[in-house]
């Protein structure tokens, strides 16, 4: 067939392709060739619809197990959506304009609606007494030893605002991630609460991911969402959308999350005369409820009357 008869915009994509490989020093024509035996995709093989539908693994017989197991892995899936807008996020820093971040910071937001309101499914999704029953074939696994959380956590501000409230008088933003790191909030929520010492939980999930995680912490320190929002121009700084998406994601993360949460304890692990253990032993009363820890990303954008009542009420 000649050229003349062929579309032009063909040819077009022909060259663009051929001039592709030849820079890699690549076969072109191997490649075209390639494209003769290639497959076409379809929606299971692309999605890997039988593997994900593969995934869950009760460890008893009782049939609200397979509910819990699915409702946690959608969860790591939007937690995971989250990291991804985050890493977009962190490498514009220098270039980073108040559309570009109002609207990836959305993105999370939108996530983590949905996963609210998916976790208010489970919360009614499942009777007490099975999951009392299946509970126990768990332990010490915790939802407290998601990493992807902590990540986000320690992506989204100053490691500073992450630290126990009750150690931060002993630091500064500018101490050492060195110095703060064994004195994240989180090591209080998973301690005995008879004993104050640590849980298995905790230990398991530290020997895990302590190092991965202060890495991340030096990593993220000049490109977290908290110190690119500071380097921003002051008029990109003033931008209501911007305000307003980074105030959402503060409310999300830190107050509706673990709201929604300590909803679903209350249910499942509230009990006269006393409450039960969480399957890893945390101290759930005191750790879940946001008016206790009042873990804040963004302070500058919130009022002193504000703060004060953080984690009072939801957002949603």
């Amino acid at each position: 067939m000649e050229n003349s008869n062929i579309d032009p915009e063909v040819v077009t994509l022909i060259n663009l392709l051929k001039e592709k490989y030849e820079v890699n020093a690549q076969d072109f024509k191997a490649y075209l060739e390639g494209l003769l035996y290639q497959e076409y995709t379809n929606y299971w093989d692309y999605i890997m619809v039988d593997t994900l539908l593969s995934l869950q693994k009760p460890k008893t017989n009782i049939p609200d197990e397979e509910i819990f197991i699915m409702y946690h892995q959608i969860t790591e899936l939007y937690f995971k959506l989250s990291l991804h807008e985050i890493h977009q996020l962190a490498a514009e820093k220098g270039n980073l304009t108040a559309d570009f971040f109002s609207n990836r910071v959305a993105r999370i937001n939108a996530y983590f609606k949905n996963l609210t309101h998916s976790f208010e499914i489970m919360v009614n999704g499942m009777e007490k007494e099975q999951f009392l029953k299946f509970r126990m074939s768990l332990l010490p696994a915790s939802g407290f030893q998601s990493a992807q959380y902590r990540k986000i956590e320690i992506c989204c501000t100053q490691f500073f605002n992450l630290l126990d409230k009750e150690r931060k008088d002993s630091f500064n933003v500018d101490s050492s991630i060195e110095d703060m790191f064994p004195h994240i909030y989180w090591r209080a929520g998973a301690t005995e609460i008879a004993t104050g010492k640590k849980t298995l939980t905790l230990t398991q999930f530290e020997h895990k991911y302590n190092n991965e995680l202060e890495r991340l912490a030096y990593d993220f320190k000049d490109k977290n969402l908290k110190t690119l929002f500071d380097s921003l121009s002051k008029l990109d700084k003033n931008n209501p959308i911007l305000i307003n998406e980074l105030r959402t994601l503060d409310q999300n993360v830190n107050i509706n999350w673990p709201l929604m949460h300590y909803k679903s304890a209350v249910k499942y692990l509230q009990k006269q005369p006393s409450d039960i253990l969480a399957t890893g032993g945390t101290n759930w009363q005191k750790y879940l409820p946001p008016r206790f820890q009042k873990r804040i990303f963004f302070p500058e954008l919130w009022s002193e009357q504000e703060m004060e009542e953080w984690g009072k009420s939801a957002f949603m």
